[in-house]
């Protein structure tokens, strides 16, 4: 059978960590269980030592997703077990994704109900995110941004340089894990309310997660996202030559420069396509 690693990361979650700990220890007593500290003022590293947890502290704060990349160099298990350490996802339902495993995929996530959801304007952004990432894939996304998945550890290994510090990692290794044609499935789970504050902040984050729509596009197939809009410069060019052709009787310097534009973005699109395709090349 093969080893679990369990990995959380935690900044400020002692609160938290108390009751979960105990409860992942009774669940799965020969899992091996890391506790990534991403700078911590609290109680995190006493909560860990009583409860017999291994944890990694970090001399300052890195983001959530550098925490992730921490804990996944640290694991030794073959399965890797990614939750969050604020008492949101229950520890009884890890059986149930690594179950999914055995089915042939290689990652499988944790999928949020829309009661599961931290707020009507989170649950709005996260079902964009959803829609979205599944007109790029043609797969059915179910939660992109969940932070409850169970993935092969050397899958997930391969990635780790794609993945950024901060939270948008579930994003990144989704479509990571699409783009390189590895299978993917959504299990339902509930996340309860999380102990203590929550560590986003409205307006930065708020600006950050639009910015994740664009990161989608350009992840998996930026052509996808840059022949749209190049051939939008080029209908507009076409307008505007319709309009001055008609009204003064010549071609403008405004349609020839949307016209120039259109080409350029689709320029930059086939480059970053051909970018992105160096960026998943296999080199094992």
């Amino acid at each position: 059978m093969n080893r679990l690693s369990i990995i959380i990361p935690a900044k400020n979650e002692g609160a938290a960590l108390v009751a979960l700990l105990p409860r992942l220890r009774e669940l799965h007593p020969d899992a091996e269980i890391l506790v990534m500290d991403d700078g911590s003022t609290d109680d995190t590293r006493n909560v860990c030592a009583g409860a017999g947890v291994i944890c990694v502290s970090a001399p300052y704060s890195m983001g959530n997703g550098a925490a992730i990349k921490r804990g996944a160099r640290a694991a030794t298990g073959e399965i890797l077990v990614f939750m969050d350490g604020d008492g949101q996802h229950d520890p009884a339902d890890i059986a149930r994704l690594v179950a999914r495993l055995e089915e042939g995929y290689d990652m499988i996530v944790g999928a949020r109900s829309w009661e599961s959801q931290a707020g009507v304007g989170r649950g709005l952004a996260n079902t964009l995110y959803n829609w979205l990432a599944s007109q790029m894939t043609g797969q059915v996304v179910a939660d992109l941004t969940s932070g409850f998945r169970v993935v092969l550890a050397h899958r997930f290994r391969e990635f780790i340089h794609l993945l950024p510090n901060g939270f948008s990692y579930p994003t990144t290794s989704t479509m990571a894990f699409f783009r390189s044609a590895y299978g993917v499935a959504y299990e339902p789970i509930k996340a309860a309310e999380r102990v203590g504050k929550s560590h986003i902040k409205p307006l930065k984050d708020g600006i950050r997660f639009l910015l994740i729509i664009f990161k989608i596009a350009t992840l998996y197939s930026p052509l996808k996202l840059f022949m749209p809009v190049s051939f939008l410069f080029f209908l507009l060019g076409f307008a505007n030559y319709a309009y001055t052709f008609f009204d003064y009787g010549r071609l403008t310097n405004g349609s020839t420069l949307m016209w120039s534009a259109g080409v350029i973005v689709f320029l930059i699109g086939l480059v970053s396509e051909q970018i992105t395709a160096l960026t998943y090349r296999h080199t094992d």
